[in-house]
Order: C-alpha cells, then structure tokens, then sequence
C-alpha cells in the first residue's frame, strides 16, 4: 500500500527515456500566444489580465533595480502554476513534486540574487550577516547562525513547494480510494466522501497557485535585501 501511494510521484519513463522532459516543456504549449490583431479573444485578455495584476503586485515593494527581473519572475509563476494545475488532472505527472526539481528552480535564482548584492553594494550584503548592535560575545556566533539561514533559504524554497504538493496529492488518492471502496459498501457514505473529494480538489488548485506565488513572492523579497 505504501508503494502504491508514492508510485505517482515517481518520473514516468517510455522505452526506457525519461517523460519529466516532455512534462516540463508541455506547459508552455498550452499558453496563448500573442497575435497581431487589434482584438485578442477572451483567453488572451484574461491572461493578460493577470499577467498585469500579478506583475504590479509583485514588484511594488521593489525599487526600481529590481523592475528589470520582472520578466523572470512573472514567468516563473506562470510556469509552476501551470505545472501545478495540470498536475491536478488524471494520469498525469507533477515535476514539482520532485524536491530537485524546485531546488533546480530555486538554487540559480537565490544565488543570483546574491552575486547581484555582493557585486553591486558587497558592504550592505554582507551586513545582513551582522544585526546592528550586536554584543561583541555573541558577534562569532551571529555570523555562523545568519550565514547557515542564508544558504538554508534555498533548500526551504524547494521543500515547502514540494511538501505542500505532495501531502495534497497523498490525501486526494486516499480519499479518492476511499471513494472507491466505499461505493458497493456503503453508496451514502461513499457519495459524502466524494463530496469531500471535491472540495479537496478545489482546495489544492487554490494551493497549487498559492504555493506558486509564494516561492516567486520569496525570491523577490531575497532580491529586494540585495539591491
């Protein structure tokens, strides 16, 4: 049984050749793309939409330096949410349950948020490392304790995408498994439960795109400390 639960998080593989490549790229080809009409169609305007809201939103507490990672970052939400969701439909596979994937996501960018604060302002950088006014005692081990949450940062990025998703998709198969069971057994009970199993759907497309907004809403916050 336990094999069974995590068997979905495995990479699925055809003839022997990984499937995640065709995973990650699939996304991209769902996305409308822009066209030279004066009129887009209702998709379009939406995406649109969002793309506006969703980029202000995020870069209204950055200066004006950060401004130039709005392309990265409005990207990179669209791209895990839609690697979420689409990993909400059946028989299919969710490449952001798999922790190295998001530690691939989120190592490159955290680092890079910090080679763009040690090369612009390197004094201000390493001074997050040193709280103002700390007791000259206590100043070694300050040190060691900030340098360990930075390089941690990356790692926490990675596992709260990842958890979050995986402790979703566990509890939809349990009770979709409930459901399964229970329909010749008990046909009142089993209906309640996929009335359950429902609302958990809703609840993990809203946490889908929730968790994808934090990670990037993170990286933003590392990039504002470093410009």
């Amino acid at each position: 049984m336990t094999l069974s639960l995590f068997d979905q998080f495995a990479s699925p593989a055809l003839l022997g050749i990984p499937l995640i490549a065709i995973a990650l790229t699939f996304p991209w080809i769902l996305l409308p793309s822009s066209t030279s009409r004066w009129l887009d169609n209702r998709l379009s305007t939406l995406q649109s939409w969002f793309l506006v809201r969703f980029t202000h939103q995020l870069l209204q507490p950055l200066n004006f330096g950060g401004h130039k990672w709005a392309l990265v970052l409005t990207s990179l939400m669209v791209y895990i949410i839609t690697l979420n969701l689409l990993g909400l439909l059946p028989y299919t596979f969710t490449p952001t349950t798999q922790l190295a994937m998001n530690l691939g996501l989120a190592v490159p960018l955290w680092l890079a948020t910090v080679v763009l604060g040690l090369r612009n302002n390197p004094t201000n950088a390493l001074g997050h490392l040193l709280p103002h006014a700390t007791p000259t005692v206590l100043i070694p081990a300050l040190i060691i304790i900030e340098t360990i949450s930075l390089f941690i940062r990356p790692l926490a990025l990675g596992v709260r995408l990842t958890a979050n998703l995986t402790a979703g998709h566990l509890l939809m198969q349990l009770i979709a498994t409930a459901v399964f069971v229970l329909t010749s057994l008990m046909p009142p009970v089993a209906m309640i439960t996929s009335v359950v199993l429902l609302l958990l759907t809703l609840l993990e497309m809203a946490v889908a795109m929730i968790q994808a907004y934090v990670f990037v809403l993170l990286l933003s916050l590392y990039l504002q400390e470093n410009i």
